[in-house]
């Protein structure tokens, strides 16, 4: 049995929260029930488990490949999804023979599903074996391979074998035992029936052994799948023929005692005959475990119909609990049916004898159980894993306690098998000692574990305690936290809840309190409160109702698995509904049995995922079904896809299954794809690969088809398989659906529709006239019928508008290719019907209000009559009944009260209904307008008044919110419009708090009734005062009457008034007043009365000591040897004052005297020293004066040069040395440049001589120009250096460089070099400046400047200037660049022989192109020139030459030349007839859709034809919507975008020779893309409906309509267009815009409801968040969509009442409150309610932000001098955060942190060079600084040197060292170490002398000691002579050692670190395996490992002169299993 559980070992760094299953969950979520005492037998694997925290502080996790296995069964796994059974496994209906039953054994501990068994003796021969990772069962089907995996460590490594049945395996040809390192495994290939069984891996070690088991299961080969059925034969309900399983009967949950006798039955009815079988958790039942006891019954069930199968269990054990699922299979399918069975332990029975002890409920403990921490707060979980056969029970106890489950308690057994027990929010009274104990027929074990709770160290004051509350009820949980300033949230389980109407949360100062309203069911369960650091406390909450245990919060299942939900109800026999998703559950899966109720669902899947429900009345419990998927890969694509277009209009599709074949059903999906569109379509399904026909009705128009298939089934789809080619298909028209015969009533719309098998245009026909299609709406003749004609897809509609009476009989018909079909239309009169109202009209009316109901009918002067309620009205004055036209008016002049009722308007079987509400006008109430508090004692009379405006109103008195009736003790009095309530005699429980209601009006008394038997109201307990001496004290005492009398006595005796003691009384105050307190008058006084007494402890105390002067810090600066006087004056003569200077309390002495006078104190320097400046703090305990005393020393001044300012030049480079004299000559000075101080190098000097300093530059440099200052401590000179530099040349050539010729495309560079590498240059280009880029690049090279242009150009010729600066006159240099012009070329044509061929008459024209303009070009035929004369024309325009030949002749043939200089093209003219044009194709016939582009196409010969297009004779000329193409013989005619009468004939001519063919344009159908959707809205709302269409239809080709009549004219309704969107807009709408609207096109309709609410009341402008500063004012604000409302304002749940610092103010449809002097217990949650609304907004009062009103300033102090840097706050109590250079600061000993009232000091003792630097202070948001600390060096020498020291080992050593400043610091070294005071050295200062004493001295302290003050040093030599070595404690002089054990020798020398020999026979040993030396201290040991006969001998220890021998004996002994240590 091994234990996991929380622990300091394993406590994860983060927590989550849990999800909290609680006790009334279900099994699946942890069977959390208190009558049963272990859950985890109830639990099987099957059945899933709700969700457990993801990170808890437990000391081991769950492995989720672990499986916990049995040494003799099989483990309890996760169920998988059920398979399907063959019909051979279901013989479970035939009995057969009882299974052999091996020998029981006793339960066994092991972890997690094994443990190490430990053999005697002791932990050092290695660790036994343990599993990491155990093999886990596998399920496998016969003939496959079956693998078995697990990795065990142990030290030594372990030895792995195999068994099954007790017996070890041996290796075969079908078995192997793999292993690789730590892992091992067990093969079996081709796995058989008789392989099944459990298999135990036994791993053995010398230190011990462990063992786990895992189950095989071999499953037959799946039967193959039944062919499914036609669907032309359905099949038939069970019992009429053949069909699938049906359960008659399920198997019912059952709750029984251990030994009991269950049986389950099921009846199934089907045929065939189903076969049955059971299985538990998942398993069949031959792969239980322990299922010796199960007997299986098979019968027929009742009535003959159908089977049973009964499964009896005899003499349950608590194992036997779990959920037993039915299969029923046959070849039409498969069903199954689950029922619940819980098995528990039986009550305990008392002891017969009541004096007999009872007996203890485990056995003793033989060892000391394991120990594991927990964090409070957090969940401590232990996992305990027991083996068995039989298999155990287990039982959990505490302190020897059973445990149960409970909300905090869970008990389940998880997936590995492993028995659970996880303590939920662990608190300190948990802690104890846990047990599990584990007992079956062969014996019991137990295991233990000590559990300790961590509590933190901020905890909450006072905790939270259990409650519980009644359900609909409310339940208030309360705690207190240590500071009111801590934030804190609340949880329930793992939820956050957040502050709303049903958790109201309240914080009053430390308290915290949360309000659950309306409690329900679900509410139950742990709830926390948590402040920062996770510290939480935690209640249970329990809620009493019809439900006692509810549902777990959520359920997490694994598809495939059982779930169980377990409720327990108050009474027994009720009847619950179980529900998903509001949808009720089958019977079949539900049981209830007394209390319990239970629902079943096997093998979840997908689909059972939902809300799931339990209700019991007005009582209900909800869970979240959770049905997590195993992810399973898609099947494989279809194979071998071909096509091949058959005959007829068909295609034919064939391919081949995937491979390998899927193994879940799966069916093919055949899509298509019009060629041009992107879409693809689903054609239809198929089950089986084959081939299939595509005929040309399956696709919806005329076109060229793709094709794809796809594989697909439960686990996805598969990759699409595209069919090569494509195929024409051509759909034939034929009737789906024909035209019926019409019948309407007179005027209303006749509508005619037909549906085709595809889209085609069709012809109407009225009466044998044919209707214009043209035309979608139009009339037959003018004045007659109005139609209108649509086609949307396959339908067909024609719509007659506003029939009448005489087109009774028409005939209508329709036409198309392939179709003809008619009907007839039917006229009838149209019955009455109301026109408004259209729905029932509710009305409110006042008392004398007159009331009109109006009835608006279909027919003019139609009879109508008036019912109310129910009863046919009769006119009177009173009612009065109208009619005109089509308007029924029912009248009431005068309403009253008694006229409310439902009115009827009702005519021929409709009716009107108008619901009529009349009121008395409101009342209100006059007085009182403000709540009253009334006070009364016990038998005293009260009246509480309330006066109204109407004496008739009635008026309710309600008291804590129940309504008050009249009696002997109540008395209700009403006097005109005054109302009263009268207590007669009063008693305590009358009072509360009263409510007097009139109408919608409340006043509101508070009444309080005392005792009398109390006399004293306050105080309550005893009072504590304490004062100081002449202060004034008050003691106060209430009474509840104001004429009682009191006593007043102090220590027992009687008070008397006098000057000093007064008494007072005022009402029912009574006061005992000391003006001015002594001392004496401490004690205890008592307020008596009758026998009642207040008592008040007063103390009073001396006052404290104050400094009266100074106030403030003094500042004192004074000169040398100048006398200096501190003075202070106290409040008190005798008070003791302290002296102290920079933080040292001073010592009187010459030169420091201390005198008193009266309350003046002095502390006087008679000759004041510069090292005696400093802070002084004259200290008075509770006050302090501070004073900061300067001496300054003579000033230090510079006498040479006189001028404290002097501007010097100089050339660069040069010698630079600038000098000053100052006096004294030896006054230090300092050299700054540019403000900073400067330091020796190479290139800057410094020097001093006498009185000279110096400052040298060597080689100055221009930079070197700047501010240098000479500085002394009291003045300055400033030398302003300037250093001028060289002018810039170029430094060759000397003659200006000779131009530059490039040709184009050539790269140029042009260079140059300066003087000085850093000069800036300016290049130029004509006088214009060079931009870099566009083939130019500027570049510097050092002194070097170049620019480089990439390919010249002609622009790129000219002159370049490289210039220094751009002031005139500044050096330059200039650069000639000349770029030579290219050749001209010819550009076109680029062959240089061209064919050209001319008619005769006609006009040759031959073009050349030239590379540019401008050159010289010659003509030439056959080699003469010619000239532009006669008919030959030469031209030229820019670089095109031409030459034109007019009126061309057969002598103009030949070969013309083109010549340029440089080029020259040939052009080869023939002059021939030109051929007859003719046409070669014909145009085909076009039919396309509106908007689509329409193209002719035809060839011609010759190509060059000319060809004339026509459209309907016109001729074509091209524009934008007309294109003419031409390709070689291709001649093209292109309509865009064709519109309808862009329909009708194409005509081409070429030649003689003509081609035409029809254009037909279809109409585009205007379809509805985004349809309508409903809307609602309320009343005064704008509302837009919207539609986006598939094309962009003209104007009007859309209509809007609402009950299909077209919209009204109204201002509020507004129509647009926005491209394919079409919107109406209804502004501002009224209840009588609701109905239908809707949105036609003359191919489409939609239609939409609107539904219109009243006008709700709302929140325009919410509440916000308000944050002020204490003693401020707060402004709430909100802003509500009506006016008139009256609502309660409220803080923290307390209703607010108007007062001096509570405004409240209600303006039109605004409300605010105003809160006015608000502290920071004012922090909490403002609400303000009225009716059902509620808004909230959180208040924040801050403390007011300090400010810091003076900050320190920049300081410089004197190395080892007291630095004190001082700001003033803006409060007193505030913490000031001191920072240098950014890093905040601690207190130290030599850092000091004072807090003087307002003031804040930082004081900085002894400072050194480290605490130079900036430093700032901060408090808040508020800084100052930084400031500067400046310490100067101090120069330090040493006056006495250290002189060496000689002593003697454990003597003491003085060494001495003096320095010639007392503020100096020292550090000591030793060897080179540091030392540090404390132990044997002490280090002390005495003013200059440094003092350092080592005592107790060792050996190796002797070395150098070396004293280091600042730069001085000082160094002398420490010799110690050490004292000879001794053995203190010998070995014995003879030992005796078992052959290979272990001898130790050890001996004691009389110091540590002195050296010792061992030796064997005088040979010296060295450290190895055999010999292990050790030492520690003084103490050395010699260890023997493994000792042999030959060790014996003698042994001898050597420590300097001693020595001591030891004769070691070897005998030989009986070997222990088990090494161990020697003695």
């Amino acid at each position: 049995m091994l234990w996991e559980g929380a622990g300091k070992r394993g406590s994860p760094e983060q927590e989550a929260r849990p999800r909290a299953e609680e006790a009334a969950g279900p099994l699946a979520a942890k069977a959390n029930r208190k009558d049963c005492p272990l859950s985890a037998s109830a639990r099987g694997p099957g059945i899933a488990a709700a969700a457990e925290p993801q990170l808890r502080a437990e000391g081991k996790e769950t492995n989720p490949e672990r499986a916990a296995g049995e040494a003799g069964g099989a483990p309890r796994v996760p169920a998988p999804r059920p398979q399907p059974r063959p019909a051979s496994r279901a013989p479970a209906a035939a009995p057969g023979p009882p299974r052999a039953r091996r020998p029981p054994f006793p339960p066994h501990r092991c972890g997690p599903a094994a443990t190490a068994t430990m053999k005697a003796g002791s932990g050092d021969q290695g660790s036994p074996p343990c599993f990491l990772r155990f093999p886990r069962p596998v399920r496998v089907v016969s003939g496959a391979e079956a693998e078995l995996k697990c990795v065990v460590l142990g030290e030594p490594p372990p030895t792995v074998v195999w068994e099954k049945g007790g017996q070890q395996l041996a290796a075969s040809e079908r078995v192997s035992f793999p292993a690789d390192g730590a892992e091992h495994g067990l093969l079996l290939s081709g796995a058989l029936p008789t392989d099944a069984g459990v298999y135990v891996c036994r791993a053995r070690n010398a230190a011990g052994e462990a063992y786990a088991a895992a189950a095989v299961t071999v499953l037959e080969p799946p039967a193959p799948e039944p062919e499914p059925q036609p669907a032309e034969h359905p099949l038939p309900p069970p019992g009429a023929g053949e069909g699938a399983p049906v359960f008659l009967a399920g198997p019912r949950s059952q709750w029984v005692l251990r030994g009991a006798q269950v049986v389950l039955t099921c009846q199934v009815g089907g045929l065939p005959a189903p076969a049955l079988y059971w299985e538990k958790d998942g398993m069949a039942l031959d792969e239980v475990w322990d299922s010796g006891h199960f007997t299986l019954e098979p019968g027929r069930a009742e009535g003959g119909q159908g089977v049973s199968l009964a499964l009896r269990i005899l003499a349950a054990r608590l194992p036997d609990s779990g959920v037993y699922v039915c299969h029923a299979r046959n070849a039409h399918g498969h069903t199954q049916a689950g029922a619940l069975l819980q098995v528990h332990q039986p009550p305990e029975n008392p002891p017969e004898d009541p004096d007999e002890a009872p007996k203890p409920v485990v056995e003793p403990l033989k060892c000391a159980p394991k120990t594991f921490w927990v964090n409070e707060g957090k969940h401590a979980k232990f996992r305990c894993y027991v083996m068995g056969k039989p298999e155990p029970e287990i039982e959990w106890h505490w302190e020897g306690r059973p445990l149960l489950s409970d909300r905090r308690r869970l008990m389940y057994r998880d997936r590995d098998g492993g028995f659970v027990l996880k303590v939920l929010y662990c608190q300190a009274k948990d802690r104890g000692l846990y047990v599990c104990a584990a007992r079956n027929s062969a014996g019991q074990t137990l295991s233990a574990v000590q559990l300790h709770v961590k509590e933190p160290r901020l905890r909450f004051t006072r905790p939270l305690q259990d409650v519980e509350g009644r359900e609909h009820g409310i339940a208030v949980l309360e705690c207190k936290v240590p500071n009111s300033r801590i934030p804190t949230a609340w949880f329930r389980e793992d939820q956050r809840l957040l502050p709303c109407r049903k958790y109201e949360q309240i914080e009053e100062g430390t308290v915290r309190r949360l309000i659950i309203h309306r409690l329900k069911a679900d509410d139950d369960g742990v709830y926390l409160c948590e402040m920062r650091g996770r510290v939480r406390t935690v209640a249970n909450v329990t809620v009493k109702g019809p439900i006692l245990k509810r549902l777990p919060r959520k359920l997490d299942v694994l598809e495939g698995e059982n779930a169980v939900l377990l409720v327990e109800t108050q009474e027994a026999g009720v009847e619950g509904r179980w529900s998903r998703d509001g949808e009720d559950l089958p019977t079949t899966c539900q049981s209830s049995s007394g209390h319990m109720h239970a629902l079943v669902l096997p093998g979840v899947t997908r689909e059972d995922a939902g809300e799931v429900t339990f209700s019991l009345g007005n009582s209900r419990t909800t869970t979240l079904l959770r049905v997590k998927c195993v992810k399973h890969s898609p099947p494989g694509p279809p194979v071998l896809a071909e096509m091949f277009k058959g005959h007829k209009n068909t295609v034919l599709l064939t391919w081949k299954p995937p491979e390998p074949a899927p193994e879940t059903p799966f069916i093919y999906r055949l899509e298509r794809q019009e060629v041009g569109s992107e879409d693809w379509i689903q054609c239809f399904s198929i089950e089986k690969a084959g081939a299939v026909e595509v005929p040309g009705d399956c696709v919806p128009s005329e076109g060229d088809y793709r094709f794809r298939v796809c594989t697909v089934s439960e686990h996805g789809r598969s990759p699409h398989v595209v069919f090569h080619g494509s195929a024409h298909l051509v759909p034939t028209a034929r009737l789906v659906a024909g035209l019926e015969d019409v019948q309407v009533y007179d005027g209303e719309d006749a509508v005619f529709s037909l549906d085709l098998s595809t889209i085609i245009q069709g012809t109407w026909f009225l009466n044998g006239e044919e209707l214009k299609s043209h035309e979608p709406e139009g009339q037959v003749e003018p004045g007659a019928l109005c139609y209108r004609i649509e086609q949307k897809g396959l339908q067909h509609r024609l719509l007659l508008r506003a029939v009448k009476h005489q087109h009774s009989g028409a005939l209508v018909g329709f036409s198309c290719p392939g179709v003809q079909d008619s009907a007839a239309l039917t006229i009838q009169e149209s019955p009455v019907h109301i026109l408004s109202p259209e729905d029932k009209v509710s009305l409110t009316f006042t008392t004398s209000e007159r009331v009109v109901l109006t009835c608006e009918l279909s027919r003019v002067d139609f009879p109508a009559c008036w019912y109310k309620n129910g009863q046919e009205v009769e006119e009177s004055e009173s009612l009065v009944v109208k009619m005109d036209g089509r308007k029924h008016r029912l009248i009431l002049p005068s309403a009253e009260v008694q006229d409310s009722g439902e009115f009827e308007c009702r005519t021929e079987g409709v009716s009107a209904f108008f619901s009529v509400t009349v009121r008395d006008p409101p009342v209100h109430i006059l007085d009182p307008q403000e709540h009253v508090f009334v006070h009364a004692i016990t038998s005293e009379c009260v009246m509480l008044t309330c006066e109204v405006d109407r004496e008739d109103a009635p008026v309710h008195w309600y008291k804590d919110g129940q309504e008050v009736e009249e009696s002997d003790f109540v008395v209700l009095e009403k006097e005109g419009p005054h109302h009263r309530l009268v207590l007669p005699a009063a008693q305590p429980p009358d009072g509360g708090e009263f409510q007097c209601v009139a109408g919608d009006e409340r006043a509101y008394f508070t009444v309080t009734i005392t005792d009398v038997s109390s006399w004293i109201v306050y105080p309550s307990g005893k009072v504590y005062v304490a004062a100081v001496r002449l202060e004034r004290v008050v003691l106060t005492c209430e009474l509840c009457r104001p004429w009682a009398e009191v006593r007043w006595t102090k220590d027992g005796e009687e008070v008397v008034e006098s000057p000093a003691l007064l008494l007072q009384k005022e009402d029912t105050v009574r006061r005992l007043v000391l003006p001015a307190v002594q001392l004496e008058d401490s004690g205890e006084y008592l307020c008596e009365i009758d026998d009642e007494s207040a008592s008040f402890t007063v103390t009073v105390t001396e006052p404290p000591v104050r400094i009266i002067y100074p106030r403030d810090e003094v500042t004192l600066i004074a000169v040398s040897l100048e006398c200096v006087v501190l003075m202070c004056e106290l409040s008190r003569e005798d008070a003791p004052v302290r002296w102290y200077k920079d933080g040292l309390e001073v010592e009187e002495s010459e030169a420091l005297v201390l005198e008193s006078d009266g309350p003046h104190r002095r502390l006087v320097l008679p000759a004041a020293q510069p090292e005696q400046g400093g802070e002084f703090v004259c200290d008075a305990v509770d006050d302090s004066a501070f004073f900061t005393v300067t001496v300054t020393a003579p000033p230090e001044r510079i006498v040479h040069p006189a001028a404290r300012s002097l501007d010097l030049q100089f050339g660069a480079p040069g010698r630079v040395e600038l000098r000053c004299e100052v006096a004294p000559a030896g006054s230090q000075v300092r050299w700054y440049k540019n403000g900073l101080e400067v330091e020796a190098s190479d290139t800057l000097q410094l020097g001093a001589k006498g009185p000279a300093r110096t400052l040298t530059l060597p080689h100055a440099q221009p930079e070197d120009t700047g501010e240098y200052v000479c500085e002394t401590r009291d003045e300055a000179v400033t030398f302003n250096v300037s250093l001028a530099e060289p002018p810039v040349q170029f430094l060759a050539p000397e003659a200006a460089p000779a131009p530059l010729c490039v040709a184009p495309g050539e790269p140029v560079v042009l260079s140059c070099e300066l003087s000085r590498a850093g000069a800036l240059v300016f290049w130029s280009h004509n006088g214009s400046p060079v931009q870099e880029g566009e083939g130019l690049e500027l570049h510097a090279e050092g002194p070097r400047r170049i620019l480089c242009i990439r390919a010249a150009e002609l622009a790129h010729a000219g002159l370049y200037t490289c210039q220094f600066a751009t002031a005139p006159g500044a050096p330059s240099l200039s650069f000639t660049v000349r770029v030579a012009e290219p050749p001209v070329r010819v550009v076109a044509p680029e062959a240089a022989q061209t064919r050209v061929r001319s008619t005769p008459g006609g006009d040759l024209e031959l073009v050349v192109h030239l590379s540019g303009p401008g050159g010289p070009v010659r003509w030439y035929k056959d080699g003469e020139r010619l000239a532009s004369q006669g008919r030959v024309r030469l031209e030229q325009a820019g670089a095109r030459q031409v030459l034109r030949v007019r009126g061309t002749r057969s002598g103009d043939a030949g070969e013309y030349l083109c010549d340029t200089p440089q080029d020259s093209r040939i052009f080869l003219v023939s002059v021939e007839e030109p051929p007859l044009a003719k046409l070669v194709s014909e145009l085909t016939p076009l039919t396309v859709h509106e908007g689509d582009d329409a193209t002719f196409r035809c060839e011609v010969s010759p190509p060059d034809a000319e060809v004339t297009w026509l459209r309907n004779g016109a001729v074509v000329t091209p524009g934008p919507q007309v294109e003419l193409g031409q390709s070689g013989l291709s001649r093209t005619l292109t309509v865009r975008r064709c519109q309808l009468d862009d329909a009708g004939t194409v005509t081409a001519r070429a030649g003689g020779t003509a081609t035409s063919a029809r254009l037909h344009v279809r109409e585009m159908e205007l379809l509805f893309l985004r349809r309508l959707q409903d809307v609602r809205a309320e009343e005064g709302q704008d509302v837009c409906l919207e539609v986006e269409t598939g094309r962009v239809g003209a104007a009007g080709a859309v209509r809007w309509v609402r009950g299909g009549e077209p919209l009204p004219h109204d201002s509020r309704m507004s129509m647009a267009q926005d491209g394919h969107v079409y919107r109406l807009f209804i502004h501002g709408i009224v209840l009588a815009d609701q109905g239908t609207y809707g949105c036609e096109s003359h191919h489409d309709r939609t239609l939409a409801r609107l539904s219109v609410r009243p006008k709700q009341l709302r929140v325009l402008r919410p509440l916000e968040d308000v944050t002020i500063i204490e003693g401020g004012s707060a402004t709430f604000q909100l802003e509500l969509s009506q006016e008139g409302v009256t609502g309660e304002w409220a803080r923290g749940g307390v209703r607010l009442q108007p007062g001096p610092k509570c405004h409240l103010h209600a303006e039109s449809r605004t409300h605010r409150l105003v809160l006015s002097g608000l502290g920071l217990a004012d922090s909490g949650c403002i609400s303000f309610t009225v009716d059902s609304l509620r808004c909230a907004a959180r208040l924040t009062v801050r403390e007011a932000p300090v400010t810091i009103v003076r900050g320190p300033q920049d300081l410089e102090v004197t190395e080892g001098d007291t630095a004190t840097l001082e700001c003033e706050l803006s409060q007193a109590l505030a913490d000031v955060t001191w920072e240098k250079d950014g890093r905040p600061l601690t207190p130290s000993p030599r850092l000091r942190l004072q807090a003087l009232g307002t003031r804040r000091l930082l004081q900085l003792r002894r400072c050194g060079p480290l605490d130079a630097g900036t430093y700032s202070c901060a408090v808040g948001t508020a800084r100052a600084g930084p400031v500067r600390l400046v310490v100067r060096e101090r120069n330090v020498s040493v006056l006495s040197e250290l002189r060496s020291v000689r002593a003697r080992q454990g003597d003491g050593a003085t060494f001495e060292c003096t320095v010639s400043e007392v503020e100096t610091t020292g550090s000591w070294e030793l060897g080179g170490r540091p030392l540090r005071p404390g132990g044997h050295v002490r280090i002390r200062q005495e003013g200059k002398k440094h003092i350092l004493v080592l005592s107790e001295l060792r050996p190796e302290d002797a070395g150098e000691v070396r004293f280091q003050a600042g730069p001085a040093q000082s160094v002398a030599q420490l010799e110690v002579e050490a004292l000879p070595l001794q053995m203190c404690r010998r070995p014995p002089r003879e030992k005796t050692v078992l052959i290979g054990r272990r001898a130790v020798l050890e001996v004691t020398v009389s110091r540590s670190g002195g050296h010792v020999c061992w030796l064997r026979e005088g040979v010296e040993l060295c450290p190895g395996d055999k010999y292990e030396l050790r030492s520690h201290g003084p103490t050395h040991s010699l260890v023997i490992h493994d000792v042999r006969p030959e060790d014996q001998g003698t042994y001898s220890c050597q420590a300097g002169q001693d020595s001591a021998h030891t004769r070691l004996l070897v005998e030989a002994g009986a070997r222990d299993p088990t090494p161990g240590a020697g003695t």
